[in-house]
This record gives C-alpha cells, sequence and structure tokens, in this order.
C-alpha cells in the first residue's frame, strides 16, 4: 500500500486498516483455562459454553460449532443428503463457499440475480428457477440484514425445499423479530476475524429442525455415534453413517467464548459506527451517483460492515485507490461467482445484471470496534473529498 500523502507542516497521519482483529482481554485467559483443563480437543467445555449461548440467546434448537462457516455449510449439505443430479440455488454474489459446499455433492449449482437496491438475492425471481430436482435454497444475509424470509418460507414449504441461511455475516441480526440463522432449517454463522465476534477461524450450525439434530451429530463426528457414547447415551460408539472432522479446537470456542461474554458491547460500538458513516454519508453520496445501503423494513442492522455502491467499475477502482492514497484501506467485495473461471461454462447464459453491478461497483468502508469517531470522520472526508474530484 503507498505511503498517505504528505501534507505540508503535519506529520503523515497512521493508516486506517480495512479490519483489525478485536481482543477484549479475556481471550487469553480462557485459552489458557483450556489449556490448562487438559481438554483442548473438540466439544471441550468452552465449545459447550458456546453451544448454549447460542441456544439460550437466539432459540436455535441446536447449536453445533464448526471449524468455519464454510464447514457449517459442507455440514449442511451432507446432512440434507445433497447428491449429483440436484440443484440447489444460491446468489451469485455471495462468497465461494456458498456455491462450493453444495457443489461438492455433485450438485447443480442455479445462480440467483441480487435486489436492484441491495446485493441479497431478488426474493421475487427465485420461484421461476425451482425444478423437480430443486432440494435447497440458500439466501445469504449480506451485510447482517435480513433477506425477505416469508416469501422463501412460503415458496419451500409449498414445493418441498430445504432452507438454509448463510448466516456468516448476520450474528445478532434478526427478520421481524426472529433471529437470523434460527428460521431456515439450517443456518450457518462465521466467526472468522472480520466479522463481528470472531476466533481467528471458526463457524457454527444452527439446526432448527429438530428431526435433523441426531444425525448432524453424527456427521460432525467422522460419521461416528460418539457424542452420545460420551453423553453415556451408548456403551461403546462406532462407525454408522459418512461424516468428517468438522469440530474445532476447544482453544477456538475458548477465544470465541470471551467474545460472546461482551457481544453487547461489541455491537453497541460497531452500530455506533455504522450511524455515524451513515450520518455524514447518506444525504451527500446520492448527489455524487453513489448509493449508501439499504435497509428493508423487516430487517435489522447488525453493523457488520458499512459500504457504498459506486457509479462504475473505473469509478470504483478510482475511489479505493485515492483512498488507499489518503492512507484508507477501503476494499471491494465479491465476484459474480456465475461468471467466474471454474463455473462460466457450467452457468445456463442468465444474465445477472443487479449482481454484476455490486461485484464491479460495490466498496466496503474500514470498519472495527476500536476504530475511533475520528478515524470514522477521517474516512468520511476523504471519501467527499475524491468525490468532488472524480
Amino acid at each position: 500500500m503507498p505511503a498517505p500523502l504528505a501534507v505540508p507542516g503535519m506529520a503523515n497521519p497512521a493508516p486506517i486498516p480495512f479490519n483489525k482483529p478485536y481482543l477484549h482481554g479475556r481471550e487469553l485467559v480462557y485459552i489458557a483455562e483450556a489449556v490448562a483443563s487438559g481438554k483442548i480437543s473438540g466439544d471441550g467445555l468452552f465449545t459447550q459454553r458456546c453451544h448454549a449461548f447460542f441456544e439460550q440467546r437466539y432459540g436455535f434448537h441446536k447449536a453445533l460449532m464448526t471449524t468455519s462457516c464454510t464447514d457449517a455449510l459442507e455440514l449442511a449439505a451432507l446432512l440434507l443428503d445433497i447428491r449429483e443430479g440436484d440443484e440447489v440455488i444460491v446468489p451469485s454474489f455471495t462468497f465461494v463457499s456458498t456455491a462450493n459446499a453444495f457443489a461438492l455433492r455433485g450438485a447443480r449449482i442455479v445462480f440467483a440475480d441480487s435486489e436492484a437496491h441491495n446485493p441479497n438475492l431478488d426474493v421475487s425471481r427465485v420461484e421461476a428457477l425451482i425444478t423437480p430436482r430443486t432440494r435447497a435454497i440458500v439466501p445469504v444475509h449480506y451485510a447482517g440484514m435480513a433477506c425477505d424470509m416469508d416469501p422463501l418460507l412460503e415458496l419451500c414449504a409449498r414445493h418441498g425445499i430445504a432452507l438454509v441461511e448463510d448466516a456468516a455475516q448476520a450474528i445478532d441480526s434478526f427478520y421481524k423479530g426472529r433471529a437470523l440463522g434460527g428460521i431456515g432449517s439450517l443456518g450457518a454463522f462465521s466467526f472468522h476475524e472480520t466479522k463481528n465476534v470472531i476466533a481467528g477461524e471458526g463457524g457454527l450450525l444452527a439446526i432448527n429442525d429438530p428431526a435433523l439434530v441426531a444425525r448432524a451429530e453424527i456427521l460432525r463426528e467422522k460419521g461416528t455415534n460418539r457424542s452420545a457414547f460420551f453423553r453415556g447415551e451408548i456403551d461403546k460408539y462406532g462407525w454408522v453413517d459418512v461424516g468428517s472432522s468438522f469440530l474445532p479446537s476447544d482453544i477456538v470456542s475458548a477465544y470465541l467464548y470471551a467474545q460472546l461474554e461482551v457481544l453487547d458491547q461489541i455491537q453497541l460500538r460497531r452500530k455506533a459506527l455504522w450511524q455515524r458513516y451513515w450520518d455524514q454519508l447518506a444525504g451527500v453520496l446520492p448527489h455524487h451517483g453513489v448509493e449508501v445501503p439499504y435497509v428493508p423494513r423487516w430487517a435489522t442492522n447488525n453493523g457488520h460492515l458499512f459500504y457504498v455502491v459506486c457509479r462504475s467499475l473505473e469509478h470504483r477502482d478510482t475511489v479505493i485507490a485515492a483512498l488507499r492514497q489518503a492512507g484508507i484501506h477501503a476494499v471491494f467485495h465479491y465476484q459474480s461467482l456465475h461468471s467466474s473461471a471454474y463455473f462460466h461454462d457450467r452457468h445456463d447464459g442468465r444474465a445477472l445484471p443487479h449482481c454484476d453491478r455490486f461485484a464491479n461497483c460495490l466498496v466496503r468502508l474500514p470498519m472495527y470496534v476500536e476504530m475511533s469517531d475520528a478515524q470514522c470522520d477521517r474516512v468520511c472526508e476523504a471519501l467527499l473529498d475524491v468525490l468532488r474530484q472524480h
């Protein structure tokens, strides 16, 4: 990254990173406790505490920690018995894991476009993509803001299709009062270092259909009934199904649990920063042809990220480069999966213009718990300076 532009007579301000992993302080204490316990493999004390937190706070029927959100999605695909020839509907504007988890099982991925004013998938166009082979729909709650879930629930019920929420960015966010990740049959979360609460890596599968719980435990434990054995429900365990090793170390859960203890504090700060961006930019950016986030009436905002949508790909690149020259690390986001190197020959040829526009034009601004008000103001000032010139 180039050095910030020098200002005569002033020291150059410190660069503002896009993200900074948050360390509250108890994380290292709990990691030491996990090590001292002699049990640092999966499903130790802190993993159990994390499970209880999610089940009690958000009403998930069963919560299972995984090594990543990718693993949670792959576990979901296994749990639904997705097989070759099945079809799964996924937004094209998302991280590759959303689609890859189901492609690994042999499914044909059917990509859906975004809404015109929101990166989330356009629910009104989903039914036209359903065929007799459709097995699941996987909405992604982009920026922690809910897709319109009621129409998706109705579609899935009418067609006998599973609804799997990719809630990677959606911790502590809600749809009409219901916790995201707790609405579909399954919900997948991420605790990557860029998320609101973190464990470096790490994920969670929320299981909201009680009929799926027993098998989920088996698949997560390499296809064995080992979890039931450790609860004393059986006198020995063995190989009873397919599966893989989806359990994170208890050290990962120890770090996460310390974050969960201060979740409200984290959320308060992130939402305040989001609102500070909004207050300074929402009334001005549209005059420069630049859009600010759209918050649907049914959704809450969990302060995960603040984005702007530039006028074109060239304009986006100009804005990012100029901000970097000012010592501010802003970044673009997903590239359209339907036109990716891997998938473009497999796509059915439909144009997905809204997805492409967000892929080409969206810019994410710095956002992290320890970001100061002054740093937020500096980003806003720099962005407005760039837009006045370009």
